[in-house]
C-alpha cells in the first residue's frame, strides 16, 4: 500500500489529533495518546485524504475531516475495548486495563463529543449530516453485534449487515466526504460512497479470518478473542451451515462456555477448516475489493485513484 501522495498530510492529521485532544482534563490527552502511540493503519483518514485530492480539493479542510473520523474511530475502540473486556489492543496494553473501563468510556465519549463539535465549527451542514449518520448506524451495529452474541443461528446476510454498520459505514462516510470537499458530482460521489462501504465490508472479512490465522504478535492481541468473546463471524456461519450433527452441538458446545481454552478452538477450527470457511470468507472480500475498485471507473486515472486501488486490493493482501 502505497500512500506516499498523502504522506504530509497524513503527519499533519497525527498533529491535529493530539492538538484537539487538548483538555484541562489532563487524563483524556494521557489516554487518548496512548491510543494514538500504539499505531493503526489509519485507513480512514487516508482514504478521505485520497478521496478529496481524487475530487481536486487541496485545502486544509481535508485534515480536520480526517482527523474528525479518526478521532471517532478511535473512541468506538475505547467502547469496544471496554465492552470485550480486552487486555490487548494493537499490541499494546488497552486503555481499560491502564486506567479502568469507567475512564475509557468517558474518553470515548469526550472523542465523541469532540468530533461534532470541530463538524459544527467547520460548518458543513453535509458532511455533519454524513457523520451524523455513520455514527448512528455505527451504534446500531455494535448493538446487533451484541444481541447477535453466541448466536449459531445468524445468516450470512445478517452477519454481513451488521458489519456494515458496525465498520464499513465510517469508512464509507470518509470516502464521501472527500467527494464532498471537492465538490464532486453526485454520481461520483456516489462511487465514492459505494467504494469505502466495499472496502468496509472487504476489511471486517479479513479480519474475521485472520482471528483464526494469525499469529498474536502479528495481530496484537490474542489469536480467537473474537470466538472467545462469543463472536460467531463469518468463517464460522459458513462452516456451521454444512458442518454435521455431531459437529454442530461441540461448536455450540464451545461457543456458549465460558471459559474457551486453547484446545476448544483448535477444535472449531478444524471445523472452519474442514468446510472451508476462511477461503469462502476471503473469496468474499476479494469480490467486495473488485466491486470497490469498480467503483472508481467513473474517474479518469490518476496517482490517487492508483493509491485507492492499491490501498483496497491491500486490505486482502494484509496479515494483521
Amino acid at each position: 500500500m502505497d500512500l506516499t501522495i498523502v504522506d504530509e498530510d497524513l503527519k499533519a492529521v497525527e498533529v491535529s489529533f493530539q492538538e484537539y485532544l487538548a483538555s484541562r482534563v489532563h487524563l483524556i490527552a494521557k489516554i487518548g495518546k496512548h491510543i494514538l502511540s500504539s499505531g493503526g493503519k489509519r485507513i480512514r483518514p487516508a482514504i478521505l485524504l485520497l478521496s478529496s485530492r481524487l475530487n481536486g480539493y487541496q485545502g486544509e479542510r481535508a485534515i480536520r475531516m480526517a482527523s474528525i473520523v479518526e478521532f471517532i474511530h478511535t473512541a468506538t475502540l475505547l467502547h469496544d475495548d471496554v465492552i470485550d473486556n480486552a487486555d490487548i489492543r494493537r499490541g499494546n496494553p488497552a486503555a481499560n486495563t491502564l486506567w479502568g473501563s469507567e475512564a475509557s468510556v468517558l474518553v470515548g465519549d469526550f472523542l465523541f463529543s469532540k468530533s461534532f463539535f470541530l463538524m459544527v465549527d467547520d460548518g458543513d451542514l453535509r458532511v455533519l449530516n454524513i457523520l451524523a449518520e455513520a455514527t448512528t448506524r455505527l451504534a446500531e451495529g455494535e448493538i446487533l453485534e451484541l444481541v447477535k452474541t453466541a448466536d449459531l443461528g445468524i445468516t450470512q446476510e445478517e452477519y454481513l449487515d451488521l458489519i456494515t454498520s458496525k465498520t464499513a459505514v465510517l469508512i464509507s462516510a470518509a470516502s464521501r466526504i472527500g467527494a464532498v470537499l471537492g465538490n464532486a458530482p453526485e454520481d461520483r460521489e456516489s462511487a465514492l460512497e459505494a467504494y469505502g462501504l466495499n472496502v468496509g465490508i472487504a476489511f471486517q472479512l479479513v479480519d474475521d479470518c485472520l482471528d483464526y490465522t494469525a499469529t498474536n504478535e502479528a495481530l496484537g492481541k490474542t489469536v480467537g478473542t473474537d470466538l472467545r468473546e462469543g463472536k460467531v463471524t463469518l468463517p464460522l456461519i459458513f462452516a456451521f451451515q454444512q458442518a454435521t450433527k455431531e459437529e454442530k452441538n461441540r461448536v455450540r458446545d464451545v461457543v456458549l462456555s465460558e471459559r474457551i481454552t486453547d484446545g476448544d478452538f483448535e477444535e472449531v477450527r478444524m471445523v472452519i477448516d474442514r468446510y472451508q470457511g476462511l477461503e469462502k470468507s476471503l473469496h468474499l472480500a476479494k469480490e467486495h475489493v473488485q466491486r470497490a475498485k469498480a467503483c472508481l471507473a467513473v474517474y479518469p486515472e490518476s496517482p490517487e485513484k492508483e493509491a485507492l486501488e492499491s490501498l483496497a486490493d491491500f486490505i486482502v493482501q494484509r496479515d494483521r
